[in-house]
C-alpha cells in the first residue's frame, strides 16, 4: 500500500483497482536496475582482500 499510494501516488480507488501482475510492472519499473551475478574473478579477488580467519577465541 505505501509503494501504490505513495511512491505511485495513486488513489486509493485506483490502487485498489489494480491487479496483480499491473502493479507488479510498476514495482519493477521502480527498481532499481539488476546487476551481473559476481564472476569468479571478482569473487577471488575479494577472497584476496577479505580473508577468512580462523578465530578459536569465540567458541
Amino acid at each position: 500500500m505505501r509503494f501504490g499510494l505513495g511512491r505511485l501516488r495513486l488513489s486509493p480507488d485506483h490502487f485498489w483497482s489494480l491487479t496483480p501482475a499491473e502493479l507488479a510492472a510498476a514495482a519493477r519499473a521502480h527498481a532499481p536496475p539488476e546487476q551481473a551475478p559476481m564472476n569468479r574473478f571478482a569473487l577471488m579477488e575479494l577472497l584476496d582482500r577479505f580473508p577468512d580467519r580462523k578465530d578459536d577465541s569465540h567458541g
